[in-house]
């Protein structure tokens, strides 16, 4: 008889979790790692769903795009979590992804009507460097000394590619001219922010692309104040990142169900101290104290994502060609 009630036992709960919903979201590799946003998020959205929220890590976020077009269909993402707005227009050009129904309150520095993509933080990107060191004004300062840099690539990393945004905004065609001055001043390229930024800590270079809001986790995690942010006089290009949902999925309610969740405060409010970035939609206990530390640009630089579509392909091949002399 003792067998027979394990038995019936083992039966119930194979079934019960045979039941159990499972929704897959593709991120990049910081969001799901343990000091990211990825466990909190897991367990916040899991206490609502009732459901398994699978977060699969992919390189950085311009490798997300990539993974998702080469599965195509077939692919087992839900969502995709961690495109930008220089992504936008070629994730839209796959036909994979469609619209959302998500109504939020967004405290974006730009206006957001996007119908496919919903945003859940945002950013400048900068230069991080010891805030005991000098550090230079502008890119061409940047070039004309001996600083050294640690970036990442463009094809795989959302910084990477902002970077070349920032600096195409900036300078539009004077932009191969600003590369070639620059990259004497690269140490390495990294496929993922990362790898970058510990290549950095670890002293490998002067400074690393990331962003203003970087410094903030070394003086709320760590109690360190020693890192900075360096405000650049051509201003900071902004970084907007987005989720979407994949045409393919078996899950379209409990996708849409996340998309909403994200807007919300228990989403939000783990962004600032996890992903160490402005959450899209300020929470109802504000920033953090430690944010009011920050450098706030002057001069904010945003393409469109049309616009950005239309100079990447410029932009890459003048990054390429300057790193390649």
């Amino acid at each position: 008889m003792k067998h027979l009630i394990f038995a019936a036992g083992l039966l119930g709960a194979t079934s019960a979790f045979a039941d159990t919903p499972e929704l897959t979201v593709y991120t990049y590799d910081s969001f799901v790692s343990d000091w990211g946003p990825g466990p909190q998020v897991e367990a916040a959205f899991e206490a609502t769903c009732g459901c398994d929220l699978k977060l699969v890590g992919v390189e950085d976020g311009a490798a997300l795009l990539a993974r998702v077009r080469l599965e195509g269909a077939n692919t087992d993402a839900d969502i995709v979590l961690g495109l930008d707005t220089n992504l936008v227009t070629a994730a839209r050009d796959t036909g994979l992804f469609v619209p959302h129904a998500v109504e939020a309150n967004f405290t974006l520095p730009v206006d957001w009507a996007d119908d496919t993509f919903v945003p859940y933080d945002w950013g400048y990107f900068a230069f991080v460097h010891n805030a005991d060191a000098a550090a230079p004004a502008n890119f061409k300062a940047l070039a004309d000394s001996n600083t050294k840099i640690v970036i990442q690539d463009p094809r795989s990393s959302t910084p990477g590619l902002g970077l070349l945004m920032w600096i195409k905004a900036a300078y539009g065609d004077e932009a191969s001219m600003i590369w070639d001055a620059l990259s004497d001043n690269v140490v390495t390229v990294t496929k993922g922010w990362s790898e970058a930024y510990g290549l950095f800590l670890e002293g490998e270079a002067d400074m690393v692309l990331s962003y203003t809001t970087s410094p903030a986790y070394h003086l709320i995690a760590e109690e360190d104040a020693s890192k900075a942010a360096a405000p650049f006089e051509e201003g900071h290009y902004m970084q907007v990142e987005v989720a979407a949902k994949l045409a393919s999925t078996n899950e379209s309610d409990l996708a849409d169900q996340f998309l909403n969740f994200m807007v919300t405060d228990a989403f939000q409010s783990i962004i600032p101290t996890t992903n160490w970035m402005y959450p899209a939609v300020t929470p109802a206990s504000g920033l953090p104290e430690g944010f009011e530390t920050l450098i706030t640009p002057e001069k904010s630089l945003l393409l469109s994502p049309e616009d950005a579509a239309a100079v990447r392909d410029a932009a890459l091949d003048e990054w390429l060609t300057a790193l390649s002399r």
